[in-house]
């Protein structure tokens, strides 16, 4: 696809739905990455292709896993601070991270809700909170 098929002419439904790695595409090659560090080794693991249902099967307790959402707005800071290029190439800049971001949204919900239904923590992430307060909390969802 050119980059207005991709972000300019599709609904952001569409990007959510054929997204593979919202999918769990590749989640397989991560696990097989983890198995062959050291035992005894802590692991921060992190990503969009860490789906909740895909993952709490290998946890030995629910609380050895938390996902943080990121709230729309902390979405929309983090493109801006980033200086993210996608939507410059289309020909609606404007559209495409509209677009990009409302897919985003859509999947961090289904983040919350799958995570919700599996009894699995969740800290939402949003522009306000500092980087103490998310280590903070993290370290709490973990019990350390």
């Amino acid at each position: 696809m050119g980059m207005d098929e991709r972000w300019v002419n599709r609904s952001p439904e569409a990007m959510l739905e054929t997204f593979h790695w919202f999918r769990g595409e590749g989640f397989g090659l991560i696990v097989e990455d983890l198995l062959r560090l050291p035992k005894d080794t802590g692991v921060i693991v992190e990503g969009f292709r860490l789906l909740p249902r895909l993952v709490k099967p290998l946890l030995a307790e629910p609380g050895r896993a938390v996902w943080l959402l990121p709230t729309p707005e902390f979405r929309r800071a983090a493109f801006d601070s980033r200086g993210w290029e996608i939507p410059r190439k289309t020909s609606n800049p404007g559209l495409a991270r509209r677009n990009l971001l409302e897919r985003d949204r859509m999947f961090t919900d289904r983040l919350s809700e799958e995570s919700g239904c599996l009894g699995l923590p969740v800290i939402e992430v949003d522009t306000v909170m500092s980087e103490d307060e998310l280590v903070g909390r993290v370290t709490q969802a973990f019990g350390l």
